[in-house]
Formats: structure tokens, C-alpha cells, sequence
């Protein structure tokens, strides 16, 4: 790899040192070792299922001790919606008006199809704001549907004249209509945080946003703020942070040849939602609930959401205090009875779920309470897991991990080998599927703030083929933050209801009945 004055410069100014992009270029050569699963984690064999008894339990646990605790809601709102609007892109391209293509498009009147949408179009929590910008444009919306404007339509919710979607965030794209007011998915976000993620009449939200977006959710904030302190009697503090330059990764040719654009300067990309591992680092706080700004419900749906928000927290805290007790008396190894020392690596293996290596056979009984104790010191994460209903995405599995240990894992099917018959047998019998409904508690037993760079397993990034313009490249992302970048937190898995997972993956998603 030979680089030139330029190049170095431009490390410099991203933070990366040459050492780091030679071993992003060694990854893509080299790849990345697939996840050893072991087995499917399911209710009673890795995962907690709540009866209604137990659930109150872990809501009054929490109720009765968040006022204790520094609590931030932590949301990855990042990028702009471009996704979310994929098919009406493609649509305006390509659609002209002619008759045989609005044959074509009348035939297909399923949900998701553009027909479904056109016809569908003022049930859209965003149609009013839609029709207002057509009176400034001095035209009617409901004239172009008549006369089968599509593109023009699409114009208007796409086009900076518009409503200007193609640009926005997802976050701040309208969501939900309600009698008085629209909400946009970021305003959604102050209403869970009064509902489940406050202490002592304060609620702290952090997002991860795209500069370009920023000044755009601050000026968001300074409208809702007001209204949703009066309305929950509570206060908000917002912080954003942006995900940083040094955790881009180079992107490569198909034969690894490092990429250049058309300054002569070497391509980086965003490293994925796994960079954001440093932006969660560098939060203040005890407890961090984690959940993506799409994922949000209307009001009809948050008294359950709420529910088992809060029971996360709930087992977090019991967990967490089991936890930090066992340390303490690990701490005082010279008085520890055997007795008690079989309790803490019974509660390891029965209750967190962690297994030792198969060839592990500590020395001498100091060497067994540096074991437990290493295993314990450690952050601790609960993570909400849904039933399967075909969802894509990742999931809750028990996986070897790079000590020999077998944990609790969130893994991507990005880091499965499904060639391999068993590994694929593995995953046909999972159950449940991951919807990033996390609650993290980050320091340890004094107090002290873990530094969760060291809790990353590097080695579990993956490559994909993307475009840019006309060239196909090599991209890398960084371990994801919820699988790779967690991979060595103490993990446990609640099982919580699909009613709670609410995604908005693309615009037709909003005329679900769940969005109503």
C-alpha cells in the first residue's frame, strides 16, 4: 500500500492511522469468520417469557427505583429516508403517463403496490401538509389524481418544492395523525421518554443524526419541547452527536484495490450503526435504553410498549444487583466460602446463561473467582426479542464465542454460513427475531463507567457489494452495535409482544393498521 502526501492528509483529518486502514484493507482480503452458533436461544432456553404476575413485578421494580439512576434514551436517527421512499423513486422515473402503464399499475392493487398508495393517499398522516403545499404551488392535488399525474404527485412529496421527503430524515417525516395534532417519528420519541425512560421529572434523549440534518432536528425540538413538558409535566434535556469520520471504512474494488472518487482521493464510506458504539461511550449515564427512531407506535399502542419497557429495566436492576453483590463478594476472596462461589457459577451458567469452555479447568480456586469475576465485571444489557413472523434481520442465538465460552448473542444473518447444514438448521428453528428494544446498564459495581471500546469483538464485521455510480465496489461495515459491538456485554433476552414492534421500513408501512 503506498500512499502519497494527500492521502496521509486525509487520514489525518478522518482520525485513521495507517496501521487501521491496513487492516480494513487485510479484512476485505481475508473476510470475516462466520458466527459459531450453537443452538437457537427460545422461551425457557435462553429467553425470559413474563406471566402477568412477573411483569408487574419488574414494572413495580423499576417504578419504585429509577429515581435513583441517570437515565438517557439513546436513539440512532442517522441518514436521510431516501429507503423509505425507494418505490416512489423508482415510480416517478420511470412513469410517463401512458396508457399502458397505468394498465399495468391498475392491475396490481394489493397493499404495498403504487396503486394501493395513490389510492390511498389521503389517508396519509402527511396529506394535509401535501395539499397545503400544492395551494402555494397554486394547483390541487386531488386534480392531478384525477387526471393520473403520478410523477407530478410524487413530485410534490419528493422534490425540495414539496414536502421535500427525498432529503428528510426518517426522523422527521410525518407518522401519526391524532385529533389535534401530527406527530413526525422523532416527536414520538418525547412521548415514550415521559411514558418509561424518565427519573425525578426528567427525561434525557440523545440522537445520532447526519450534520446536514441537524440544525433540522433542533428546530424540531424547539417546537415540541414546550408542548410535551406542559402535557407530562416533565422536563426534556436533548443532546446530538454525529457519527464520526475515524469510524469510516475504505472502500475497495472487487479485486481489494483500494478506491478512489473522482479528486483522486481514497473513498471512505460510514462504518454502519456499529460506529455508533462510540457515540453511546460517550454518554453520562447509568442506564441507557436503545431503540431505532422508526420503531414507534401511535398512543393507542404506548400503555403496552410502556409495560415492557419498564420490565426490562425491571430485570435489568434485578439482574444488575445480583450481579454487582456477587462482586463484592468476590472481592473478598480470602472469606469466600466454596459454597457461595458454586452459587455465583451456578447463577453464571442457569441464569446469565454463560458457559464455560469445554476445556476450561481452572488451577486453584484463585483461578476460578478471576474467572467468575471477569465474567461479571462487566456491562450488562437486556434485549427485548419478539416472536418470528418473518421479519428479516437478526436474532437472538447461543454462540461459541472467541475464549471458548458459549453466551448469548444477537446475530445478523450478514454473520451466518448458511451453506452449512447445521448452521442453517440452527436457524430454521428460531423463534424469535431481534427489533433493537434494548435497556444497558454501563458502569460497574463502584460506579465507574466501563469504557465500552473494550467490550467489541473486532472480528465480526461484514463485507457487501454496493455501487458507486456506475463501479461496483467493496464495502465493510464495523461490528453492528447491537450484535459485534455488544459481543462481550453480559446478555439476557425477554421475550416482548410483535404489538410493540412497530417499524417503518417503507412510506405504505404508515397505512398498516398498527400506524392508525
Amino acid at each position: 500500500m503506498i500512499l502519497n502526501e494527500k492521502d496521509q492528509q486525509l487520514l489525518k483529518s478522518y482520525e485513521i492511522t495507517e496501521s487501521k486502514l491496513s487492516e480494513q484493507l487485510a479484512n476485505f482480503k481475508n473476510g470475516f469468520e462466520a458466527a459459531k452458533l450453537v443452538k437457537a436461544a427460545t422461551v425457557d432456553d435462553g429467553i425470559i417469557r413474563l406471566d402477568n404476575s412477573l411483569l408487574q413485578k419488574y414494572i413495580d421494580l423499576w417504578e419504585q427505583n429509577k429515581n435513583e439512576y441517570k437515565i438517557i434514551k439513546f436513539v440512532p436517527a442517522s441518514g436521510a429516508a431516501s429507503r423509505m421512499f425507494k418505490d416512489l423513486f423508482e415510480f416517478k422515473t420511470s412513469y410517463k403517463g401512458e396508457t399502458e402503464q397505468y394498465k399495468q399499475l391498475s392491475e396490481n392493487k394489493e397493499f404495498g403496490s403504487m396503486y394501493y398508495f395513490f389510492k390511498h393517499l389521503d389517508e396519509f398522516p402527511f396529506w394535509q401538509k401535501l395539499k397545503e403545499k400544492y395551494v402555494q404551488n397554486d394547483a390541487c392535488v386531488e386534480e392531478d389524481l384525477v387526471k393520473k399525474e403520478f410523477a407530478k404527485v410524487l413530485g410534490f412529496i419528493l422534490d425540495e418544492k414539496g414536502l421535500n421527503f427525498g432529503f428528510l430524515p426518517k426522523g422527521l417525516i410525518q407518522f401519526h395523525q391524532y385529533p389535534t395534532e401530527i406527530r413526525k417519528a422523532f416527536d414520538e420519541h418525547f412521548v415514550e421518554a415521559a411514558n418509561y425512560a424518565s427519573s425525578n421529572n426528567l427525561a434525557n434523549l440523545h440522537f445520532t443524526v447526519s450534520p446536514e440534518h441537524q440544525s433540522l432536528f433542533e428546530e424540531q425540538y424547539a417546537k415540541v419541547k414546550e408542548k410535551f413538558e406542559k402535557k407530562y409535566n416533565i422536563s426534556y434535556n436533548v443532546n446530538f452527536s454525529n457519527q464520526k469520520h475515524s469510524t469510516d471504512t475504505v472502500a475497495v474494488t472487487l479485486e481489494n484495490e483500494i478506491v478512489r472518487n473522482e479528486n483522486n482521493e481514497i473513498l471512505f464510506r460510514p462504518g454502519g450503526h456499529g460506529a455508533l458504539i462510540q457515540n453511546l461511550n460517550n454518554i453520562d449515564s447509568d442506564i441507557i435504553f436503545i431503540k431505532n427512531i422508526d420503531n414507534v407506535g401511535p398512543d393507542r399502542l404506548k400503555e403496552l410498549t410502556t409495560d415492557y419497557k419498564k420490565a426490562l429495566a425491571g430485570i435489568l436492576l434485578f439482574f444488575k444487583n445480583k450481579i454487582h453483590t456477587y462482586i463484592e463478594q468476590l472481592e473478598q476472596f480470602e472469606t469466600l466460602e466454596d459454597c457461595h462461589m458454586d452459587e455465583i457459577g451456578n447463577f453464571l451458567e442457569k441464569n446469565l446463561c454463560i458457559l464455560p469452555s469445554q476445556n476450561f479447568k481452572p488451577k486453584n480456586r484463585l483461578g476460578r473467582i478471576k474467572y467468575l469475576y471477569k465474567k461479571l465485571n462487566r456491562p450488562i444489557r437486556v434485549c427485548g426479542m419478539v416472536k418470528n413472523e418473518g421479519e428479516p434481520g437478526g436474532g437472538p442465538f447461543w454462540t461459541e464465542n472467541n475464549d471458548g465460552t458459549v453466551s448469548l448473542q444477537i446475530i445478523e444473518s450478514a454473520q451466518m454460513d448458511i451453506k452449512d447444514n447445521n448452521i442453517a438448521e440452527i436457524v430454521n428453528s428460531a423463534t424469535h427475531f431481534n427489533p433493537v428494544d434494548i435497556v444497558c446498564y454501563v458502569k460497574n459495581y463502584e460506579g465507574i463507567k466501563f469504557d465500552l471500546n473494550k467490550y467489541v469483538d473486532s472480528k465480526t464485521g461484514f463485507i457487501a457489494e454496493k455501487t458507486s455510480g456506475a463501479k461496483k465496489l467493496k464495502a465493510m461495515e464495523l461490528p453492528g452495535l447491537w450484535n459485534g459491538a455488544m459481543a462481550d456485554w453480559i446478555t439476557i433476552f425477554m421475550e416482548t409482544p410483535i404489538e410493540s414492534f412497530t417499524p417503518v421500513k417503507t412510506v405504505q408501512d404508515l397505512l398498516r393498521e398498527q400506524h392508525k
